[in-house]
């Protein structure tokens, strides 16, 4: 995959407020348009540098969260329904060329999702976390090394499982002989997939009163069908609209495999595609975003797993040995906690779900597969007894340095108290409020 735009290098990078990547609607194209199904940019990429550290200062502990993997869809209808639509079409000989080719691409990766496929980890999504491990365990070298104490967990789904082992792969394939203690555990979802009861009631209602007209405005018109079916009439009759969801979530999310044809740029144009992801991204902005439509909150739908974050860092502050806490999970809580923790501007207030597209607040930045936060802690070299105040930190969205809501004490380096008192003052001020 060609390297992604929107995570190239900038100067000027460490703004003090505002969205660090400004793309605009006409910047996101058919791969991106996919939005939590864009295929991780670094997979075959190498990701941006890292600014070099305040000098005297290395890293000695790591907090991460991380997304599973590129996967197969969940559920059926992705498959079933362009199959059945398209197989009742060919039997009345209504498909174009294309409409043949694209019917032959649905069998294929149907009757291979048919096996079992359904929501399991693809190649891709493995071979990602083993990339995202063998690099931090390369950039940090510090903190992975044999005498350390790494923590590993996992949602208790396969996916997000199979993509801790991939990762922890990753991170032995650098460092052998590293011990690692994992765990998938129901004990732990309270704060790794934790499902927010006040939240959902509130995008429920947000959706029912701003978020259907949105998606009524930028509903498809349906000039792909011109391409696959050969006949106006029965595309307007007997298809309709029907086809164009399920459709387009099968085929955007055949970058998630190394074995699936492309065919989005054949079928649908670049228009269509970013109509359509405008409506997927309010949904994302509804799922974690600031705003009065959804009361504030939906940010704070992930304060447990900050708190477990900031108090995990608090035994490893005061602790001299080497660590890091390593968790594997699912978009629906990096989008949260990425916007709780306002990272590149992502907790901006918006009330306007038409400016989404071109202030920059795009899903396909936060919750590509793979997704992954990484909260790097530094202190004085030789100093394992250092004081809390003297350690610093940074956080890398997407192996991508972030600017927090913070005073800066060199680049994108922070002082840990300032994090720490920062959001768990946030966090209490909504829990007196709600």
């Amino acid at each position: 995959m060609r390297h992604p735009k929107i995570f190239s290098l900038i100067a000027g990078l460490f703004l003090s407020s505002g969205f660090a990547y400004a793309d605009t609607l006409q910047d996101v194209d058919l791969y991106e348009a996919g939005g939590n199904y864009y295929c991780y940019p670094w997979l075959n990429q190498i990701p941006p540098s890292e600014t070099p550290a305040p000098e005297g200062y290395e890293p000695f502990h790591l907090e991460h969260y991380s997304r599973h993997g590129s996967r197969w869809h969940i559920g059926n209808g992705n498959y079933d329904i362009p199959y059945e639509i398209l197989t009742k079409a060919k039997a009345q000989g209504k498909l174009t060329p294309l409409g043949e080719k694209v019917l032959s691409a649905t069998i294929e990766v149907r009757d291979e999702f048919k096996k079992g496929r359904d929501g399991e980890l693809s190649d891709k999504g493995a071979w990602q976390h083993q990339g995202i491990g063998k690099r931090m365990a390369k950039r940090y070298p510090q903190i992975f090394n044999p005498e350390a104490n790494i923590d590993a967990r996992s949602t208790i789904v396969i996916r997000s499982i199979l993509s801790m082992f991939n990762g922890l792969n990753g991170i032995k394939s650098v460092v052998p002989e590293i011990a690692i203690k994992t765990d998938a555990s129901e004990a732990d979802m309270w704060y790794m997939n934790y499902s927010d009861t006040l939240g959902w009631k509130i995008k429920s209602e947000a959706d029912r009163k701003y978020l259907w007209d949105f998606e009524k405005r930028h509903e498809n018109k349906g000039e792909y069908l011109s391409k696959i079916f050969n006949d106006p009439v029965y595309a307007r009759d007997s298809v309709g609209a029907k086809l164009f969801n399920p459709l387009f979530s099968l085929l955007v999310n055949t970058q998630s495999h190394s074995d699936q044809p492309w065919l989005m740029n054949e079928v649908f144009s670049e228009e269509e595609a970013r109509e359509r992801w405008l409506c997927r991204n309010a949904n994302w902005f509804f799922q974690g975003g600031n705003s009065a439509l959804t009361d504030h909150h939906m940010p704070f739908s992930q304060a447990n797993l900050l708190v477990n974050i900031i108090e995990s860092a608090d035994s490893a502050v005061v602790s001299p040995k080497q660590s890091a806490n390593l968790r594997y999970g699912h978009d629906t809580i990096i989008m949260p906690l990425t916007c709780l923790l306002e990272l590149d501007g992502f907790g901006e207030e918006i009330n306007d779900l038409e400016e989404l597209g071109e202030r920059g607040w795009h899903d396909y930045m936060v919750v590509p597969m793979g997704a992954n936060i990484q909260i790097v802690f530094y202190r004085p070299k030789a100093d394992a007894k250092s004081s809390p105040d003297e350690v610093l930190v940074k956080v890398l969205l997407n192996e991508k340095e972030c600017t927090l809501p913070l005073d800066r004490e060199n680049g994108p380096y922070y002082k840990w108290t300032d994090f720490r008192k920062y959001y768990l003052d946030k966090i209490n001020k909504e829990k007196e409020r709600v």
